[in-house]
Order: C-alpha cells, then sequence, then structure tokens
C-alpha cells in the first residue's frame, strides 16, 4: 500500500494521459447529473460534486445504493464508477437507470459495467485494474473531472491544476511524509474523529474510509456548520480517548473558520488531542490533492504503528462471499 501510496502522482499523470485519450460523444441536453459509485470506487464522485458546486450548470446527484432517483430520465447524464466493474449496487442502479432511458459514462477498469458499456454504445473510460480501489482515486477522479468538463457541466480547469498538484506532491513528499508520521503519532490508539469546514466533507469522508481499511480502525466524520447544530452537544460526553483531527484549506468560509475556533474550546474541555491538517497549493483542487495524498499516508503510518497489513480487508472478502450465496 505504501508504495502505491508514494506513486500517486504518477497515477495522476497517468490519469490524465487517459482522459486525453478518452472518446467522450458531445453533450446533449442534461439537466441533472447522477454519480453511482461506492467505496473507494464512489468517493472521488463525491470530491468532484463539491469542487464544481460553485460552477456546475446542473444539480449533481450522488448515490451510493442500489436505487436511483425517481426523477432520473433521458435528460440525465449518469456517470458509473465501479472499479471493478462487479460492484453489484452500482450495476443495479445502472440498469434501473437504463429502463429510464438515461445517458451514461462508465468508468471502471472492466467486468460486468465493461461489458454493459460496450454492448449499449456507452461512453467508456477505461482504467486500469488489478489494484485496491481505494488506491485508484487519482484515476476516477480525473476522469471525472474530465467528463464534466467535456460535457460542459462545469469547467475547473482540470488539467493545468492537476499538473500544479503533481510538481506539488513530487516536490513535498519528504516532507509531507514526516508530517504524516506525527499526524499518525497523534492518532495512534486513539479514536479519530474527523472534521472539515463547508464544502470540503468529501476529503473527511476520504480520510475516514482510509482510517477504517488501511489501519483497520473505527472513527467518524463530520463537518462544520452542520455539527454546530447536533454534534456539539454530543461533546459533554467526550474523553481521552478521542483524537480531533480538522482539514483544513485556504477556500474555507470565513465565519466557518471561527465557528471552529470556538469549537476547539469545547473538544479542549475533553481531551488533549486537538490538531489540524492544512493543506498546500494556489486552488482548491490542488488544496483537495494534497490533503487526499497526505492522509493517505497517515493511514499507512497508522498501520505501521499497530504493526498490521494495510493492503487486507479479509471482512470485506467475507461479505461479499456470503453474498454471493444469496
Amino acid at each position: 500500500m505504501k508504495e502505491l501510496v508514494a506513486n500517486f502522482s504518477k497515477q495522476l499523470q497517468e490519469a490524465l494521459n487517459i482522459a486525453q485519450q478518452s472518446k467522450i460523444s458531445l453533450p446533449k441536453k442534461i439537466d441533472t447529473i447522477l454519480i453511482t459509485g461506492l467505496g473507494g470506487s464512489g468517493i472521488g464522485g463525491t470530491v468532484v460534486a463539491e469542487l464544481a458546486i460553485k460552477t456546475s450548470t446542473v444539480p449533481v446527484i450522488i448515490s451510493k445504493d442500489y436505487f436511483i432517483p425517481a426523477f432520473i430520465n433521458e435528460n440525465t447524464l449518469v456517470i458509473v464508477c465501479s472499479y471493478s466493474g462487479n460492484t453489484e449496487e452500482t450495476i443495479s442502479a445502472m440498469q434501473l437507470a437504463m429502463q429510464k432511458k438515461a445517458q451514461f459514462v462508465c468508468i471502471t477498469s472492466g467486468g460486468k459495467i465493461k461489458e454493459i458499456a460496450e454492448q449499449n454504445y456507452f461512453d467508456l473510460i477505461v482504467i486500469p485494474g488489478g489494484f485496491p480501489p481505494r488506491s485508484c482515486i487519482g484515476y476516477s477522479l480525473i476522469q471525472l473531472l474530465h467528463v464534466f468538463e467535456t460535457k460542459q457541466i462545469a469547467n475547473l480547469h482540470y488539467k493545468k491544476e492537476v499538473e500544479a498538484a503533481i510538481k506539488l506532491l513530487d516536490r513535498k513528499e519528504e516532507e509531507n511524509k514526516q508530517k504524516a508520521k506525527v499526524f499518525a503519532e497523534k492518532l495512534h490508539n486513539k479514536i479519530p474523529v474527523i472534521y472539515s469546514l463547508g464544502n470540503t466533507e468529501g476529503l473527511a469522508v476520504r480520510f475516514r474510509q482510509q482510517i477504517n481499511e488501511n489501519s483497520k480502525m473505527l472513527c467518524w466524520h463530520h463537518v462544520i456548520p452542520e455539527m454546530n447544530h447536533n454534534e456539539l452537544v454530543g461533546w459533554a460526553g467526550g474523553n481521552k480517548n478521542l483524537a480531533v483531527c480538522v482539514l483544513r484549506t485556504s477556500f474555507d468560509y470565513e465565519r466557518n473558520v471561527k465557528r471552529l475556533e470556538i469549537n476547539k474550546e469545547v473538544f479542549s474541555k475533553y481531551t488533549d488531542t486537538v490538531f489540524e491538517i492544512f493543506a498546500e497549493g494556489d486552488s482548491l483542487l490542488v488544496q483537495s490533492l494534497y490533503l487526499i495524498h497526505l492522509t493517505d499516508w497517515v493511514s499507512c503510518y497508522l498501520a505501521d504503528l499497530k504493526n498490521i497489513d494495510p493492503t487486507e480487508v479479509k471482512v470485506i472478502d467475507f461479505l461479499k462471499g456470503a453474498l454471493a450465496k444469496v
């Protein structure tokens, strides 16, 4: 897993090359976007939907289930994200959307989704297979950005921004690994509580998922300001076994930053471990890629501290095997 994390900037460059060579049809009338995908395959959709929120010309809906919203129709673009191409929930959602005659772009390494896409002449972007899906967010995220631009949904100048991120990550790699070790020490033997501010919740979800899978730990996440209306009260039951980690960007809304400063006063009454991870870069896209990469390293170093294999996910394999028998 460390090798896969270390190769993130190379993956981003390869993903750019794949995007530039892909063949996406010209945009038709689109009034809604549905991105369907789960786990490591689906988190890219969450991140991109937030990145595009200020420039998207149509609503973007994220689906992580077997089903689709009732309003899906021929003017809906359904972007199907499944790394393996065999995710049963995603296949179910795709088939339901086909009944509604929706438009499709499929992003996958193969499997049944690739077969369905080829049989129905759907737009298809094939990414390299054979890796843990959670290690391939660069492949899927860049393709999503490319689809948004090609379909004229939102232009995030992704090529220039991703190239800037690659240079930044390569330049900061050793420094970031040292930072990640320090952050991992803070979270070791604690229950991580991850917060983000405003429209960057996808980054907190990604970090939580990586701690779950790579570090084999339970944790939770929430977002400010929403958590100020519910979870903040729950901190009356906080304790020193909790470690608060806040993901920060330079684009955090000033009122949410003020909220955070007040929140930290509350957190500090119950735990001694409250810290922030600050992004670097000149745009929200670059800062998002920076935080994804840095927190991936944190999850790997947490696995080291626990002396466990970050790649192993036997319990998910057990679940899929049990479901296959039903």
